[in-house]
């Protein structure tokens, strides 16, 4: 895990986190008398917005070998496959009220795969929050959209079993989109839309020192994708700052090997490879605006500070 950040310890979590454990149980009591929460399997897609469309494209396509097009789809973004699974990374042009804002997230949208987005809808809905409509994309696609506690933009998204398969691209870095990470201020504001509404399960959480919690790391209910809070850090932090932190991440067997391949293809500058603190060796490298991309093998090679994983690792 490398990044750039100035930690500030943060007491109280283990407490927090127990307390999270007997809220949960309590609230789950509760949830049956309302909608049924249907299930939510992983990570479906990560939206970016960039400056320059044609810089952006070039550095996912050919540094990143991802495949450019997502079969039946024709929206405005434009929408990288993730073969030989269907998730995707979309990125749109940032509107000006994101270009002239300093403070502003480039991490658009995280969307999660559900199987039933009518379900989840009303889920949502039967919790106080306030979802936008159901739509259809021309590839088939349903989903809806909302905002977490913090304003950060989620979606739900469900996807037709897609007609034919695909392999991996011959120049694609990896084939796994395995977490996103974005700025959490109040770490149990989040928690209760996140871990007692939607069913996130703790993954692991650790800081830059032993006694300090500056990552917070939830996984899906039913999947091994995760989110990462991305905790203490300043709220005049500047756009270079914000890319290091709002960021998302593929996984690779081999992040030696990935860094032979980005310098190959002209990446001569990334942090990295090098093993963080969670215990798992990667590297960073950063697109064209400065949205860290980080590189991370699936499982660690050495004991995690701070505290153990408590659940499965994702596999290639």
């Amino acid at each position: 895990m490398l990044l750039k950040a100035m930690p500030i310890s943060m007491s109280g979590v283990s407490w927090l986190v127990l307390c999270v454990g007997l809220q949960s149980a309590v609230f789950a009591a509760g949830v049956g008398e309302h909608a049924e929460r249907p299930r939510i399997t992983g990570i479906d897609h990560v939206t970016i917005y960039v400056s320059d469309v044609t810089k952006s494209r070039a550095f996912y396509s050919n540094v990143l070998g991802l495949t450019l097009g997502c079969p039946g789809y024709d929206g405005p973004e434009s929408c990288f496959l993730i073969r030989p699974s269907d998730r995707r990374l979309l990125m749109k042009p940032a509107p000006t009220e994101v270009r002239n804002n300093a403070h502003q997230s480039w991490l658009a949208e995280v969307g999660f795969a559900t199987d039933s987005v009518l379900q989840m809808r009303d889920y949502v809905l039967a919790h106080g929050f306030r979802p936008g409509p159901v739509q259809r994309d021309s590839d088939g696609a349903q989903y809806f959209r909302v905002q977490d506690p913090e304003g950060n933009h989620i979606a739900f998204v469900h996807r037709p079993r897609a007609k034919a398969g695909y392999g991996a691209a011959s120049k694609q870095l990896s084939s796994h989109l395995i977490h996103a990470g974005f700025v959490v201020k109040d770490l149990a504001a989040e928690n209760r839309f996140y871990v007692q509404l939607l069913g996130f399960r703790l993954y692991w959480y650790g800081g830059f020192k032993d006694e300090g919690t500056d990552w917070y790391e939830l996984q899906a209910p039913k999947g091994s994708d995760w989110i990462e809070y991305m905790l203490n850090i300043p709220a005049n932090a500047d756009h270079q700052e914000l890319g290091v932190q709002n960021h998302f991440s593929f996984g690779v067997k081999d992040v030696h090997a990935a860094a032979a391949a980005l310098r190959a293809r002209g990446l001569q500058t990334f942090d990295g490879p090098e093993v963080g603190r969670d215990g798992k060796d990667s590297l960073d490298a950063y697109d064209p605006d400065g949205t860290r991309v980080e590189i991370m093998e699936f499982t660690p090679v050495q004991k995690p500070c701070c505290h153990p994983y408590t659940a499965d690792h994702p596999k290639p």
